[in-house]
């Protein structure tokens, strides 16, 4: 059955970096304009998933990737902010350390849990639809 209004085709893929705490919260960056989005970005023609986490990551806060999964753990699609379909391969993924080097794209992290997010006014679409399907399975 085809969605209504959806052109054939029409999904940008973006990996994001599942980064988890002790207490199972995930990392989220903050970006210039104040709005919270998962670590990683849109995946560029020819790169692996784990290519393009790691470039991402290093592109928006200088930090060095440890692992990435071969798999991703969560995948979705979303409208997002500009009327955009994206299609969000979620892997998850260790950092060596938080010390970032703020960035547009990158002012500050921190970790959060569902609800927290959920509950926020500033977080991107894909944020929300992410923390919707954690909390359900983690």
């Amino acid at each position: 059955m085809k969605n209504q209004g959806v052109p054939e085709c029409f999904y940008r893929v973006s990996v994001k970096a599942l980064v988890l705490d002790a207490s199972q919260r995930f990392l989220l960056v903050q970006e210039d304009n104040d709005w919270w989005e998962l670590p990683g970005g849109g995946l560029d023609f020819g790169e692996s998933p784990q290519e393009g986490i790691r470039r991402e990551i290093w592109e928006e806060m200088r930090l060095e990737v440890t692992h990435i999964a071969e798999k991703p753990r969560y995948f979705f699609t979303v409208k997002n902010h500009n009327e955009v379909f994206i299609a969000n391969a979620v892997y998850e993924t260790r950092l060596a350390h938080l010390d970032f080097v703020p960035s547009p794209e990158c002012k500050n992290v921190r970790f959060f849990s569902p609800q927290e997010v959920l509950e926020a006014t500033n977080m991107y679409p894909n944020v929300r639809v992410f923390a919707s399907i954690f909390e359900n399975n983690p």
